[in-house]
């Protein structure tokens, strides 16, 4: 013998006036439209900062996305240069065999061409990787403020890593931050 479960894993369903429609508690009826007369409800947009504070935040990624981008180039310049031809790019420093004061010059990575001088080529890295630092944290800024999932955060945050993104992705995410910031003027905190 079998037994026939029937059991519905939804809402009880309702008798309404009209009497042959039946609807689960959320007003939707069995095809799944919504109860007539009922409001749908519009999601609230809220931001976690001022209508200044976001603009600002937008300001800082802006000029953060632009020279995190730029020594993002000149690293990968640099990569090529140093594993490719295998010199170090230096500033200043005298010639190993004229002793002459070199203004800019490579220094061949096995044979010392050059003595003194900046090392450019190690510089270029220090200092993509703390301004990489500093756009994190105005991608973090931005993303806290405007309240948008992790993943966009994440995607922004590999603009610093991926040569060229940061430019494309600066565009497009200042122009959804103003999108949003304009369809939505109620949604700003007001102090």
């Amino acid at each position: 013998m079998t037994e026939n479960n029937s059991q519905s894993t939804t809402a009880p369903a309702s008798r309404t006036r009209a009497g042959d429609r039946t609807r689960s508690a959320d007003g939707r009826s069995e095809a799944g439209e919504p109860r007539r007369g009922a409001a749908q409800r519009p999601t609230r947009r809220r931001f976690g900062g001022t209508g200044a504070q976001i603009r600002s935040s937008l300001g800082f990624y802006r000029v953060m996305a632009y020279l995190t981008g730029t020594f993002l180039i000149l690293l990968c310049i640099e990569m090529i240069v140093r594993y490719g031809a295998g010199y170090d790019v230096i500033a200043g420093g005298t010639d190993a065999a004229t002793n002459a004061t070199v203004l800019l010059g490579a220094n061949k990575v096995d044979a010392d061409n050059l003595t003194g001088g900046l090392n450019l080529s190690t510089g270029v890295l220090i200092v993509h990787g703390w301004l990489y630092v500093v756009y994190l944290i105005a991608d973090f800024r931005l993303w806290s403020l405007m309240r948008w999932p992790f993943t966009r955060f994440l995607l922004i945050a590999l603009g610093g890593v991926i040569p060229g993104l940061s430019f494309v992705m600066e565009r497009r995410v200042h122009r959804e931050a103003e999108q949003e910031l304009v369809a939505n003027p109620k949604a700003v905190r007001r102090y």
